[in-house]
């Protein structure tokens, strides 16, 4: 017997304003915006999924060299998991902000204890990295991240920082975050671009346009809570695969409703795929 979930969102869609700084600043925050009991349950399924179990378990135990819990593709997701890949709030978000002619794209799950460092800053956009007729043909449309901290993240530990309005400077190599925050590409921006550093609390979302310049602190040895946990899904406008594009797996085809096989009916990207 199947069981339905509600949303597992505060929000039933985004307001005006938040479709503003969508488009101006290339990304959305909304803290606390998972129910209590969906932020619980979401973590409850993620720490009790046997691999990271034993990932946190192992924490106790420290060696030498610190490594993060990182897995792309999450295809192993509990009821609440695989809710957020349409949940009534994320279709409303989507279609207000893109339209509605996506596909589901790939996802990822981390967990990043105390030692953790940076990830650096960048765009999010593998359709500028490549000059094959395909990937000229796809670089102006959407790549959109769906970025969830079940647990949140205070500053310097963890956190998630970002360049507002830096989805508007072309993804080139010229384009480095040295000569983004020197002021060189805000005639291009149409503002002064300055790092913004986010502080959220657990059971946050930001939605990102993934060309935006956006990178992570490190998790200092001495942060108060044991791990950070993150998880992602990402959606692209409708076309060719992106370079992360998965594979659906056959049993989430199979107990699909029609809605939601509309975005899963598109191609993963294979070795060759973008040579035509």
């Amino acid at each position: 017997m199947s069981v339905e979930i509600d949303s597992l969102f505060r929000l039933s869609g985004p307001t005006s304003a938040d479709i503003e700084s969508f488009h101006n600043d290339g990304y959305i925050v909304y803290p606390d915006v998972f129910t209590d009991e969906a932020r619980e349950k979401l973590i409850e399924e993620i720490t009790q999924h046997e691999p990271v179990r034993k990932y946190i378990d192992a924490l106790d135990d420290p060696t030498d060299e610190i490594e993060a819990y990182f897995v792309r593709n999450w295809n192993e997701r509990g009821l609440y998991g695989d809710r957020l890949i349409d949940d009534p709030f994320i279709t409303a978000l989507l279609q207000a902000t893109i339209g509605n002619d996506y596909h589901f794209c790939h996802s990822a799950v981390n967990i990043a204890p105390p030692g953790i460092g940076v990830i650096e800053y960048h765009q999010d956009h593998h359709h500028w990295r490549h000059d094959n007729p395909v990937n000229i043909a796809e670089r102006d449309k959407y790549y959109i991240q769906a970025l969830y901290y079940p647990t949140g993240f205070a500053l310097g530990d963890r956190n998630l920082k970002v360049i507002p309005g830096s989805h508007r400077v072309a993804p080139t190599k010229e384009a480095i975050i040295e000569r983004m925050l020197a002021g060189e590409f805000d005639a291009e921006a149409g503002r002064k671009l300055v790092e913004k550093r986010l502080a959220l609390p657990p059971g946050s979302m930001v939605y990102i346009n993934a060309r935006i310049f956006h990178g992570v602190e490190a998790k200092p040895l001495d942060a108060p809570d044991p791990y950070r946990i993150f998880n992602i899904d990402i959606f692209k406008e409708v076309g060719p695969p992106h370079f992360f594009t998965q594979e659906i797996p056959a049993e989430w085809i199979e107990r699909a409703c029609s809605e939601r096989k509309k975005l899963f009916m598109r191609e993963g990207y294979t070795e060759g795929c973008w040579d035509a």
